[in-house]
């Protein structure tokens, strides 16, 4: 039985020679570049080419958000301070559930990545 435990609990590596997990939490580190890296060099691993392309939707996203934010006065910008910290918390959240060698799909984000990684 401990035996199957181990089986369970070895992670697999990468196409890039790293474990999925550490792979998957890198492709966050930088965002949408980082997410880009990964996925595009990862050949074989469906998790890693999950999160790197939920990396650059979600990068893409906050990165429109912020900039049409910023073009409107005073209640953009209130929006835009609230916006920056729950942006950073996800972030961590996201580097985290990769670490975990969870799939943790955003919604609609999650899904456009998860379609992606299909695929590719």
């Amino acid at each position: 039985m401990e035996n199957q435990e181990r089986e369970v609990n070895k992670l697999h590596k990468s196409s890039l020679g790293m474990d999925e997990n550490v792979a998957g939490l890198l492709s966050y580190v930088f965002g949408f570049v980082t997410g880009i890296i990964f996925f595009v060099l990862e050949k074989e691993s469906r998790f890693v080419k999950f999160h790197a392309m939920q990396s650059i939707l979600l990068s893409a996203a906050f990165l429109v958000l912020s900039t049409v934010l910023g073009f409107i006065p005073i209640l953009g910008w209130l929006v835009l301070l609230l916006l920056s910290p729950v942006a950073f918390v996800l972030w961590i959240v996201m580097m985290y559930k990769a670490y975990k060698h969870q799939w943790f799909k955003l919604p609609v984000v999650g899904d456009i990545a998860e379609k992606q990684a299909n695929i590719q």
